[in-house]
């Protein structure tokens, strides 16, 4: 088997994963109008969705070990668009809570086993793929979006665009998944043998960590708040707010569509402190700057700063000696889902305080922490032969 078939199969699976969320986040406003839920309520249920999430990337290390990612994803890929169709189909706000927590563990098992998988690939392939990957994952993101938005104009029911979806990515799973690698291949590098050995939290696993969850706060920073910072205290239209979105969105997705090229010339640690330095620009840029559309340009720069951010922690993440890359990739997800779930949350209440303005503006200092501070070296191995 040469490397290519694992290669194009893995990043099809980052697309699947991130088309069924999407199409499952775009379509929130349908769930929380037609099963008539408060704020509340609706908070509850994206609460219970994380926290499954969480939960369930803590059992990716064992699942890999005794069956390998390969049947992991084979499993979630089939699970996950059954559970999307069975939002839509549900009786009551009880059974979609229900649904959306198990649409949620699955989901966090799908992405800490497919990064996982996609480490073990760019170990073989010897040369970088993570940036494709999830280039891949938002592009699939813009095609969740513009679909929900073509098909609500066009006045399809809720249930019907998620049933449909869901046969099409049940499909595409089922064609994807043979071509991954086996479990045969998915042995770390200098691995561990012994229990303690994969059990250890090491410095460099606990600094990538917290690297990953400063990166999420950030990024939660751009998407949840920049919009409304660009309104309430720069005195955008809504219209223009709204662009903060799309232009990061677009810079990031620009940013990994390059990535993995741009790792092969410059170098993982160059390029690493590269992005973090035209993030911290361009968030400068946003935040600091009067003008509206000149802060909208500031978060399309951070956005393509940040774009190689995340693929290359988990690139490094995953070539840590000591365990095996699933343990290390499920453990680093924890780190990254933690400044998911708190970041935002985190901005909230320290805005209600200081102010929005001041509140982004402390961020920048963390971001150019990252271009500053030194990352714990990680040797890239060789172009290895797939078992």
């Amino acid at each position: 088997m040469t490397i290519g078939k694992p290669r194009r199969a893995v990043t099809a699976v980052f697309f699947i994963n991130g088309l069924t969320l999407s199409t499952y986040i775009v379509r929130a406003p349908s769930f929380k109008s037609d099963l008539r839920l408060t704020d509340a309520e609706f908070g509850l249920v994206g609460m219970l969705f994380a926290v499954a999430a969480l939960a369930a990337m803590q059992l990716v290390g064992p699942l890999v070990a005794r069956a390998g990612s390969r049947a992991v994803l084979r499993a979630t890929l089939t699970v996950m668009p059954l559970l999307l169709a069975a939002v839509a189909a549900v009786p009551g706000r009880w059974c979609f809570a229900l649904a959306a927590t198990a649409l949620g563990a699955a989901h966090g098992t799908t992405d800490a086993a497919m990064n996982a998988h996609a480490v073990t690939v760019e170990r073989l392939a010897g040369r970088p793929i993570l940036s494709g990957c999830h280039a891949a994952w938002s592009v699939s993101a813009v095609v969740a979006s513009l679909t929900a938005a073509a098909l609500t104009h066009a006045g399809v029911a809720l249930s019907v665009h998620l049933v449909v979806a869901a046969a099409v990515l049940l499909v595409a799973g089922l064609l994807v998944t043979p071509r991954l690698l086996p479990a045969s291949a998915e042995v770390a590098p200098e691995a561990g043998p012994t229990p303690r050995a994969r059990a250890r939290w090491s410095a460099p696993l606990l600094l990538l960590g917290l690297t990953g969850t400063a990166l999420m706060v950030c990024e939660g920073a751009a998407l949840g708040w920049g919009g409304i910072f660009l309104h309430d205290a720069r005195g955008a239209t809504l219209t223009v707010a709204a662009t903060a979105v799309t232009a990061y969105t677009a810079g990031q997705t620009a940013g990994r569509l390059v990535g993995d090229r741009l790792t092969l010339r410059l170098g993982a640690q160059p390029l690493f402190r590269t992005g973090a330095a035209l993030a911290t620009a361009g968030f400068a840029a946003a935040v600091l700057t009067r003008h509206p559309y000149a802060a909208v340009a500031g978060f399309a720069l951070a956005g393509l700063g940040t774009s190689v951010l995340l693929p290359l922690t988990f690139s490094a993440i995953g070539n840590l000696p000591g365990a095996a890359t699933a343990t290390l990739v499920s453990r680093f997800t924890t780190f990254t889902y933690a400044g998911i779930l708190l970041g935002p949350a985190l901005i909230g209440w320290t805005a209600e305080l200081a102010g929005l303005g001041p509140t982004l503006t402390a961020l920048i200092p963390l971001l150019a922490a990252m271009a500053i501070l030194p990352r714990p070296s990680v040797r890239q191995p060789e172009p290895a032969a797939v078992p």
